[in-house]
Order: C-alpha cells, then structure tokens, then sequence
C-alpha cells in the first residue's frame, strides 16, 4: 500500500473540529454507573499449562448489565508483593485466545490481564468465550458488529464493549496481586480503540498504548478507505440513505477522538503511514486532540501491522522506565 493520507507534517497538525453530542458526558456516567451497580462476581480458577514461572487463572466477571466477561489472568510465581498490571484489549475478530500466547507481560515481571471481546473471536486462531447479549430491538445490520444496533447509542455494540472495559480496570483495582495505582491499559487496532475510551472514561488509570487504534474518527475513515471494518458502516449507508446522519450521530459517543479530549494517562501511541485499516490521520485526530502527556510513534513504511514487535519493545521499555 503506497502513502496516500496526509503527509506527516501535515498529520502532526491535523485537529479537526470534534463532533460531540451535547449529553456524551452524561450518557458516560450513567452507563458506567448502571454497570457498577451489578456486583463483580469475579472468579479468579487458576489453571495448569504446564508453566514453569508464571501463575495462570480463568477468569469471569460482570460486565455491562452484569452480564458474564471472560479473561485470563497472569502473574509471574516468584514475586513477594503487589505489582504494576498491563490490561490488554483485543482486536476485531479476535478473542482472548491461548494462554500461550500471551506470556511476554508476565515474564518481565508484571501482572497481566487480557479480556475478552463480547460475541468476537472468529479469527486468527484467538477463539473468544464471551457472549454478546445484545438488547431487543438492534434492528437490521451489516455483518459484523460495527453496525449492531447502531441507530441509538444505547443499544449500539460498543456500548457494552466499552463499559465492559471500564470495568476490567476496576476488576483489576480490587485484585490483591495488584497495585491498584499502576495499571496500563493497551490494545491494538480495536483494542487501541477501546484503550482510548476506557482512558477517557476513566482517567485515574496511570498508562495508555494504544497502538494503530481503530474507532477514531469514523466520517473520515469511511470516506478515505473502502477496508473492513469500516467498510461495514459504509455498506449499511449505502442500504439505508436516510439514516446517515443518524448513524453518525451514534457513532459520535463512541469515537476515540471525544474519549482522548479527556484522557489524562501518560500516552504512548503508534501510526503506520501506509494503513489502509485504520487511516493516519484518524490516528492523528485522536492523538493530537489527547489531553494528557503523549509520544507517537511513527512506522512510515507499514501498513496495520504497525511497529508489532518494535512497538512492544517501546511499551515494554517505557514501563520498565516507569515501575520496574
């Protein structure tokens, strides 16, 4: 895929003016306060993997309308108190997959959860356990969940998503293995996506990596590139002309962009200037409207991959920097 957004000089000042209904605050709070108001019902079931170093539990706890998330959760056996946590969130398609996948955190000395992503994980070998129970009434949609219930944010898909990941955050608070103060949040792709909402939602939470994030700046994105998922919200106005401005509006309290205007986390971002998934400059829209202390940094010549390992080594270099 050749350049075919912004050029970079162009993307560090790119601030588009944010779409933001009048009642986002509002519609927050009372979503994050119905899903505290169910008790966590956490289950912690450690498990045998056969690893020699590190200690592994399945995990379940209540989610948006107290409904069942799945997770796992990993620590590293030889330790003698608290530790700082990473909380990671999961791309589209995928759910938390293997625990063998996922020992790089917890070998360099962190706690680690990973939540799964409701009613996902049909793809890239990462089955997910979790169920979307979605509300009555959703209405017509594209394949996929970027347009399930999407004519009313109060029954569009990534409420729950987002208010299950507020309360991953709180999950992790209350575990005895881990300092509630230092908890970084991540994900790439829709999990850089989430990383940005749960950081906006709640802004005590110390770190935030999201890398190559997906959900940011939807009207751009569906107008620059012709990939899924976008192209999901793309073929649904094709269907339906007369809800466009609808659907925008729903998406509007969902968009990384409004999230990231009141995050305060100290923020490590990444952008590949060739992606045609999650285009540049609705990275840069988010990242450049992100109200905390932030570092972006840049693979020019890759396309969704992003940085991959590259990038993992500078999330891991910076909370080592941090808290080891």
């Amino acid at each position: 895929m050749p350049f075919f957004d912004f050029s970079l000089k162009e993307l560090q000042r790119y601030l588009p003016a944010r779409v933001e209904p009048a009642d986002f605050d509002e519609f927050w709070q009372q979503t994050v306060a119905e899903t505290a108001a169910f008790p966590l019902n956490a289950k912690f079931d450690l498990i045998d993997e056969g690893l020699k170093t590190i200690d592994a539990y399945d995990v379940s706890f209540a989610g948006f309308g107290g409904q069942p998330v799945k997770g796992w959760f990993l620590l590293p056996r030889q330790r003698a108190e608290p530790l700082p946590c990473v909380v990671q969130y999961l791309g589209y398609s995928g759910g938390r997959g293997f625990l063998l996948d996922k020992l790089v955190w917890p070998s360099m000395g962190f706690a680690y959860f990973v939540m799964d992503t409701r009613g996902q994980g049909w793809a890239h070998g990462h089955p997910g356990e979790t169920v979307d129970v979605a509300p009555q009434g959703t209405g017509s949609h594209v394949p996929g969940f970027m347009t399930h219930g999407i004519l009313d944010p109060h029954t569009y898909y990534y409420r729950r998503v987002f208010a299950d990941a507020v309360r991953a955050v709180e999950l992790m608070r209350r575990q005895p293995a881990v300092l509630p103060e230092k908890i970084a949040i991540t994900g790439g792709s829709q999990g850089g996506g989430i990383t940005l909402a749960v950081a906006g939602l709640d802004t005590a939470v110390a770190v935030a990596m999201p890398d190559v994030p997906f959900l940011c700046h939807y009207r751009r994105a569906t107008e620059i590139v012709d990939t899924d998922p976008y192209n999901e919200i793309t073929h649904y106005c094709a269907a339906h002309r007369d809800q466009i401005e609808t659907v925008f509006k729903t998406l509007s309290y969902f968009d990384g962009v409004n999230f990231a205007a009141r995050a305060k986390a100290r923020a490590l971002f990444s952008v590949g200037l060739m992606d045609d998934i999650c285009p540049p400059s609705t990275v840069y829209a988010a990242y450049n409207h992100y109200a905390g202390e932030k570092e972006m940094a840049v693979y020019s010549y890759n396309n969704h991959e992003g940085g991959g390992p590259f990038q993992l080594r500078q999330q891991a270099q910076l909370l080592r920097d941090l808290w080891l």
